[in-house]
């Protein structure tokens, strides 16, 4: 099945071009360390996914790229074709001339509509070329205005328009520091939005993956397209071609449905991280061993001690004993507690590796049998030029702390009416803030009772 992918803002469309760069690279590398056929399964599988032939036989990526302002798409596209490896469709993109001023309320409620029957028009066309679609990939950032309001929008078209098809919501989460001063009014109301239309929100917090860019990748001065270049080979390790239902039974049909099905076991919880280990440049790889049970060890305590990179994890944070009585207050503190686990090992000697550690009941809620909450899909197929590695796509509270502070925030500013009448202009009134902040509080409560 095919996924189409909607590139929204600077953002969007930088991470999107790096997302299918990566693709294309793992799947040119002849290193697959597989046999012959197991390679080609992979490649056709994930040539079928992300990307349709030309008669040129360069292979044309499946998306359509919005932004409400020229630069980035233009060298987006030119960077992709001199890459000779593959392209951007010439004609699935709509870009315009006057930016959306960081303003979520633009982006949302002018933009939106203006050009709400063009985008939907490109992804139709890209819908119609799939012979079987499998829903829809949405990469934006919530800071800013066009990918945060008109990608907000644009979902909500989709979810419209698409009604029966799965909605996978990348969402870029703000540097704390701050990039724009009015981040915490934009994410409050792109989250809220987004809780309503999608099916998951798969995040990626800028301050974790600029810390894994200074101490894993030893990259000293960072730039966003560092930065994106992570982000890029974990969505990669997530969404390449696996075996969901052990060896034999040929790649899975739709990552998207078999993600959401997974990982979302209630429309409450839609919150998705993603951690991928080892990671490091790739010019040390040659001097690196691992083995399948330390990976599996880091990984582990990486999601009970909510660690975002395996350096730096707390060793000491263990799971509460059994048979306690859990409530949210007795937990041991910084236990991050799990509603499903997601774990993705590729590379040699897969399917031998034993994963018992990640069924242990007191890592869950006790509401869901830990036989539904975990899950493991696994390829010999190496990713890259990793021998081995594993990622965990996981729905837990991992995300908390980053929430309740970025609603804290946003709040404090309207309680001063800060900023206001800049999204008021623009027909976004009190009452549509007052809703958002109370889908997220609900999200928070959630989250917190688990």
């Amino acid at each position: 099945m095919s996924i189409v992918t909607v590139q929204l803002g600077q953002c969007g469309n930088q991470i999107g071009h790096e997302v299918f760069s990566a693709l294309c690279s793992d799947i040119r590398g002849t290193h697959g360390l597989c046999s012959k056929k197991e390679n080609e399964a992979y490649h056709d599988s994930c040539k079928e996914r992300f990307f349709c032939e030309e008669e040129s036989g360069v292979p044309v990526a499946r998306a359509v790229l919005v932004d409400m302002e020229p630069k980035v798409i233009s060298q987006t596209l030119s960077m992709a074709a001199s890459s000779g490896h593959w392209k951007y469709n010439s004609h699935s993109h709509l870009c315009q001339k006057q930016g959306s001023g960081n303003n979520w309320a633009n982006g949302y409620s002018v933009h939106g509509p203006r050009h709400k029957e063009a985008i939907m028009n490109l992804v139709q066309k890209e819908a119609e070329k799939c012979d079987r679609l499998g829903g829809f990939f949405t990469i934006m950032s919530m800071a800013g205005g066009t990918g945060s309001g008109l990608g907000a929008f644009v979902t909500q078209c989709l979810r419209d328009a698409f009604p029966t098809s799965f909605m996978l919501n990348h969402v870029i989460w703000p540097y704390g520091t701050g990039e724009v001063i009015v981040q915490n009014y934009n994410s409050v109301l792109t989250l809220s939005h987004l809780y309503q239309s999608s099916d998951a929100l798969l995040v990626h917090e800028n301050d974790v993956i600029h810390k894994i860019c200074a101490q894993l990748m030893n990259i000293k001065q960072i730039s966003f397209r560092d930065v994106n270049q992570v982000i890029a080979h974990q969505l990669g390790s997530v969404f390449q071609p696996t075996h969901t239902a052990g060896e034999g039974s040929g790649y899975s049909r739709n990552p998207l449905g078999d993600l959401m099905e997974t990982l979302v076991p209630h429309p409450e919880f839609k919150l998705l991280g993603l951690r991928n280990i080892p990671q490091m440049p790739e010019n040390s790889l040659a001097y690196s061993t691992f083995s399948w049970p330390g990976l599996i060890k880091h990984l582990r305590q990486m999601l009970i001690a909510n660690a975002k990179m395996e350096e730096g994890i707390d060793w000491q944070v263990r799971p509460p004993p059994p048979g306690s009585s859990i409530s949210s207050t007795n937990k041991p503190l910084h236990f991050n507690t799990s509603l499903a686990n997601l774990v993705i090992l590729r590379g040699k000697d897969v399917h031998g590796v034993d994963l018992g550690s990640f069924q242990d009941p007191s890592l869950y809620t006790s509401w869901l049998n830990p036989q539904d909450a975990f899950n493991a899909w696994k390829t010999p197929r190496a990713f890259k030029k990793y021998e081995k590695s594993a990622s965990l796509v996981s729905n837990s509270q991992f995300l908390l702390k980053p929430l309740d502070s970025i609603v804290g925030k946003a709040w404090n500013m309207f309680a001063s009416k800060a900023y206001l009448h800049q999204y008021t202009k623009f027909g976004i009134q009190e009452e549509d803030f007052l809703d958002c902040f109370t889908t997220l509080e609900q999200v928070i409560s959630s989250y917190t009772n688990l």
